[in-house]
């Protein structure tokens, strides 16, 4: 995916990709108040590759959720690429994380229905691309992922590692700037996860995208050049690596 080199924000690195002050997000849990955000400030430069660790319930999926515009904060601010998506529009946020985000769950979350190469057309199929456009640039995507050989298979002929390619060719099809994912190999054995991960890899590093990443695991975390680590709704460390 050549293009992805000069996509629209992967280059410009003197800004940051993400800028959030001050999130807050609240639950109601059965007769009490869960704090899944407590006032959580967080920058991510471009073509960072970090991971966001911590207890279940500590907040880890909420933030992701919140800096991709999945969910809104109770308050606080959310810049993605210059924007304060906490205060976009219904209309206008769907077109912002369609075109600059692209989103990697932890099961998958494909159509059981439609092949591999129909569910990675589906975000270009919503942004209005072409029908010949979109193919070409589904199998394109598909294709770095190393699942060019199976376009036509539906998920259920599919293991859980292609399943996992083909959702993170999903994300990347849009070329967008950001790629959150949570938990992707948290389905996949050892020898499949250290390949996705090594491909996420590949891609931050090739294509200058940023990858944010949820994990419980400390073998994926330790591949990544920044982890975060959460408790109880706030950041408790944040841990830079060297090359």
């Amino acid at each position: 995916m050549a293009q992805e080199r000069t996509a629209p924000g992967l280059l410009d690195r003197d800004s940051p990709i993400i800028e959030a002050r001050g999130l807050r997000k609240t639950y109601r849990l059965g007769g009490g108040v869960v704090n899944a955000l407590d006032g959580i400030d967080l920058t991510v430069a471009r073509g960072e590759l970090m991971a966001v660790m911590g207890r279940s319930g500590s907040g880890k999926t909420t933030l992701l959720n919140v800096l991709g515009g999945l969910d809104r904060p109770d308050a606080g601010q959310v810049l993605l690429d210059g924007l304060d998506i906490a205060r976009l529009n219904g209309r206008r946020l769907p077109r912002v994380r369609r075109e600059k985000v692209g989103f990697v769950f932890q099961e998958f979350n494909l159509i059981p229905t439609l092949t591999a190469l129909e569910n990675v057309e589906l975000p270009l199929r919503y942004a209005g691309v072409s029908r010949g456009e979109r193919r070409r640039r589904a199998l394109e995507a598909l294709s770095l992922v190393g699942m060019g050989s199976r376009v036509h298979h539906r998920p259920s002929q599919l293991s859980g590692g292609e399943q996992q390619r083909v959702a993170l060719a999903r994300a990347l099809v849009n070329r967008p700037a950001i790629v959150l994912a949570d938990e992707p190999t948290g389905e996949l054995d050892t020898q499949t996860a250290a390949q996705v991960m090594g491909l996420i890899q590949r891609l931050n590093r090739d294509t200058g995208q940023t990858f944010i990443i949820v994990t419980h695991d400390p073998a994926i975390a330790e591949r990544c050049r920044r982890v975060v680590r959460m408790e109880d709704g706030r950041i408790v460390s944040d841990e830079r690596r060297e090359e």
